[in-house]
């Protein structure tokens, strides 16, 4: 594992006092989370934690119950696309790309929210038009090099390998020019040479100047890749810290043998909750696909 030292500055993401509840049951409560400019910070936890219904929340997707989400000190507002042009970027569990696009096709539409041209400058095929066209390929060839798959950038999106598909999300959500990278479960289904490919890209990623937060379950990719790593159990904050003060706690362990602890919600409670997350469905805006939390 190789990577330059970064100085962590300011605070990119501060999410406070977030909860989320689908009716009378509570998916997330109460969570707090910052992640710092340079930073990668891992969020773990067993199967139906709340993950992903937590970033939901911080990307616009839900809005939450309570609480509020900060990006470099302002609210953000509840839609996933004006999320995406304050400056967060993320990927999802289940790859979204649009299959029957080519790979340079989906980069570039993630260059939307930063291009300026608008509806009669596309029209009337302006100079104007047509040199931010070229300035969005150009940076779409580039981002295709970063993450390895510009010899492929006229084949069709559902035409990639696994792995690669994951890297073209990724760099889809790039061209969106984030401060703060959300990537969800982008080592599933890898093997270990894959898993350590991914590694050494989001390190490159965080050397970009591009803060990571990150939700996975392989426990050797989190403790090998991040600064700090917050462990969610039944939608709550359980613990946070470096990598050893995470795997050294022993409600941790606990957590993820299935072994209850002090004030744990009853099995039908977490059926209840898991059930909820699954039947919620995300805002208009999202993009097409399910969204499930594991």
């Amino acid at each position: 594992m190789t990577t330059q030292t970064i100085t962590r500055g300011e605070t990119v993401l501060d999410a406070r006092g977030v909860t989320m509840r689908f009716g009378g049951l509570t998916a997330v409560h109460n969570v707090d989370l910052t992640v710092d400019s340079g930073e990668i910070v891992g969020l773990i936890g067993p199967n139906g934690a709340g993950k992903t219904t937590f970033f939901n929340c911080l990307t616009g997707l839900y809005v939450p119950t309570e609480g509020e989400v900060r990006f470099k000190g302002q609210v953000l507002p509840p839609k996933s696309f004006k999320v995406t042009a304050a400056g967060i970027a993320r990927t999802f569990q289940n790859i979204r790309l649009f299959a029957n696009m080519s790979v340079l096709e989906n980069v570039l539409v993630g260059r939307h929210t930063r291009t300026k041209e608008g509806f009669w400058a596309a029209i009337l095929r302006s100079p104007g038009f047509h040199r931010a066209e070229r300035a969005s390929r150009e940076r779409a060839m580039e981002l295709l090099e970063f993450v390895g798959l510009a010899h492929k950038a006229e084949h069709l999106a559902r035409n990639l390998p696994y792995g690669e598909q994951r890297k073209l999300e990724i760099a889809r959500a790039l061209a969106s020019e984030p401060g703060l990278l959300l990537l969800d479960e982008p080592t599933a289904g890898m093997n270990p040479q894959e898993t350590r490919a991914t590694e050494e890209l989001v390190f490159a990623i965080r050397d970009k100047g591009i803060a990571v937060l990150v939700i996975e379950h392989d426990m050797r990719f989190i403790f090998n890749l991040c600064d700090r790593v917050a462990v969610l159990v039944q939608g709550e904050k359980l613990v946070e810290g470096d990598s050893a003060t995470v795997q050294g706690d022993e409600r941790v362990v606990a957590a993820y043998l299935g072994e209850p602890f002090e004030d744990a919600p009853g099995a039908e409670e977490i059926a209840e909750v898991e059930a909820a997350e699954a039947q919620a469905a995300p805002t208009t805006d999202a993009a097409p696909g399910k969204e499930s939390d594991r």
